[in-house]
């Protein structure tokens, strides 16, 4: 049972979590050259954290940025060789998963990379053979595909909320390494995310969802009672880990207790996993624009403007 949060743990969260929603604003509008014209007060406080000193975050902006651009250069690389790329999430509710989701995709084009999120299995889905669903979301050549949570399921919530048989787990167990060596195979890179945290960190993320209304949301009955079955999501998590940690599609576990360093370590990680270079583009060059003499723009009627508010 996790230790109950004294009111100035929570007081840090609150700042912390807050700090985290400005700077997701933030990541979106910097870049190099307005970097090292941020404020000194930008620069974090040294807080302790689990995970050791708080980083920075002017260095947790510029490292991202490089990281970003990295990211930039390999979907590039894998449009140019025509590569398939599948990267699954898995982890613990609020464990951050979501964050480095949005951080990798923030700068690429959707296009290319984009995120899987199934919602519950229909009737007819749960009918078919278990990972008919997900197949049709596997990537064609040139194509990244981010599971923000995967087939994996079954060996997590569905296992341990009871919404499968125990029979149906060992069946996923010789399963899922055969499918993913086939994928594998086909030529799919195929990458698996764990994010870890503790179970005192889950209890404060939770607690900050609770009293925070604009992430309320994030929080469902089912992740309310997975809260309640920490040990049971524990050793579902240890077995499946072992099992189903093959050659051909290892598990990487991210340390996720400080959300920006696992942001950080789960991306740099991913750069090393996939071998590319820079790819040579032509010059581009801006048309010069056409005016024709005898066009004039018509006005817009007054009724079909945005109400100017603010």
């Amino acid at each position: 049972m996790a230790p109950e949060p004294d009111r100035q743990s929570l007081q840090d969260l609150l700042h912390d979590e807050m700090i985290d929603g400005i700077d997701e604003e933030l990541e979106l509008e910097i870049d190099d050259d307005l970097l090292p014209h941020l404020p000194e007060g930008m620069a974090d406080e040294m807080l302790l954290t689990d995970a050791g000193p708080r980083m920075d975050r002017r260095r947790y902006f510029s490292e991202l940025l490089r990281l970003q651009r990295e990211l930039v250069k390999l979907q590039d690389w894998v449009v140019h060789k025509g590569l398939k790329v599948v990267i699954l999430f898995e982890g613990r509710d609020a464990a951050g998963k979501g964050g480095v989701i949005k951080r990798m995709a923030q700068r690429l084009n959707p296009r290319i990379c984009r995120t899987v999120a199934l919602s519950a299995p229909t009737e007819r889905e749960r009918s078919q053979w278990y990972f008919q669903r997900y197949v049709p979301h596997l990537p064609g050549a040139g194509e990244i595909v981010l599971f923000d949570r995967s087939w994996y399921n079954r060996a997590g919530v569905e296992r341990v909320m009871g919404f499968c048989s125990e029979a149906d787990v060992q069946e996923f167990f010789r399963s899922a390494p055969e499918f993913e060596r086939i994928l594998v195979r086909s030529g799919i890179i195929l990458l698996k995310y764990w994010f870890s945290i503790t179970d005192a960190q889950q209890n404060l993320r939770f607690l900050m969802r609770i009293h925070d209304p604009l992430k309320q949301w994030k929080l469902s009955p089912m992740d309310l009672e997975s809260r309640r079955r920490w040990e049971e999501y524990t050793k579902a998590k240890e077995e499946m880990l072992e099992r189903t940690h093959i050659p051909e599609a290892p598990w990487a576990v991210v340390e996720g207790n400080d959300k920006k360093r696992a942001r950080l370590n789960c991306i740099h990680h991913l750069l090393q996993q996939i071998p590319y270079g820079d790819v040579e583009h032509a010059p581009i060059l801006l048309p010069a624009r056409q005016h024709m003499p005898d066009y004039a723009r018509k006005p817009v009627p007054p009724e079909l403007h945005v109400p100017s508010v603010y």
